[in-house]
């Protein structure tokens, strides 16, 4: 009765903030027999004006393997310009399956530039260049909505510049000075109205093959070390790690290897997404 009484007693705020950990996590309603998990994988490795991505073969075939062992069908595309990339994403977005998918995967693998992935017809900074925000814009919840609520995961493996990721770091180096702090205020008097309203752009989770302006490398024995890093955390810890920690591991793997860090940017995911929930 005491338990109770304290129970009962209990600030409305307390047990509201305590929520499940169930409901922390992208949830997965179907059952594996009828869910429909589809990827897309556009792969350019023969360039009009560019050079042969050797060893991108690699990466196409290891990624392939990677997302059927998690489920995924793959819907594969070579050596497209930007505007058949632009297609070809539409369609993919249109897809029936994903109304009883609980995700998706979307892998880009092509030259790139600091405005976005060359197209197969590229020749330099501003020519047949696919801008990543195209890829958000088809992707929305404005634009795909089958796709509403559930993870979509972005993996760019491209340059982003052309300067080398490291730099010589002196132990007698100046602290660094904080940014001045900033205030978030909100507006008052917002109200609920009977219109749901979602984020255009949540729940998108995506992992650059560098940081901006700097080159990614490519072997053309192993493939591009990116994906090779991806590939073997991903099959390490994917069944006891959600999506964001996978990221983390893939990071951390580059230590050795300072003149490349991946970089996860733009990400919306709202919960933790699992590969495999229930481990």
């Amino acid at each position: 009765l005491l338990l109770a009484a304290s129970h009962k007693k209990r600030p409305a705020a307390i047990t509201e903030c305590c929520l499940p950990h169930s409901s922390q996590i992208y949830p997965i309603h179907l059952p594996l027999e009828k869910r429909t998990r589809r990827a897309l994988l556009i792969c350019n490795i023969e360039f009009e004006h560019l050079s042969r991505r050797n060893g991108a073969e690699l990466d196409m075939e290891g990624m392939t393997r990677l997302l059927e062992g998690f489920g995924y069908m793959v819907d594969i595309h070579r050596n497209l310009t930007s505007q058949e990339m632009a297609v070809v994403m539409k369609d993919f977005a249109r897809r029936k399956e994903h109304l009883t998918s609980d995700s998706t995967f979307l892998v880009f693998m092509s030259h790139g530039v600091r405005a976005g992935l060359c197209g197969i017809r590229s020749s330099g900074e501003n020519s047949d260049i696919l801008s990543p925000d195209t890829i958000y814009k088809e992707f929305n919840n404005e634009h795909c909505q089958a796709l509403l609520g559930k993870p979509k995961v972005v993996v760019i493996q491209s340059c982003r510049g052309d300067r080398i990721g490291s730099v010589m770091v002196s132990d007698s180096a100046a602290p660094a000075v904080p940014n001045p702090g900033c205030d978030h205020t909100f507006p008052a008097g917002l109200e609920d109205d009977a219109i749901c309203q979602v984020h255009l752009e949540s729940d998108f989770a995506t992992l650059h093959s560098s940081t901006p302006d700097t080159v990614s490398w490519r072997s053309p024995v192993i493939g591009s070390l990116f994906i090779h890093h991806l590939i073997e955390q991903f099959r390490n810890h994917a069944w006891n790690s959600d999506l964001q920690e996978l990221f983390r591991k893939v990071q951390y793997s580059f230590g050795k290897f300072p003149r490349q860090l991946p970089a996860q940017e733009r990400t919306t995911m709202l919960r933790k997404f699992y590969l495999f929930p229930g481990h």
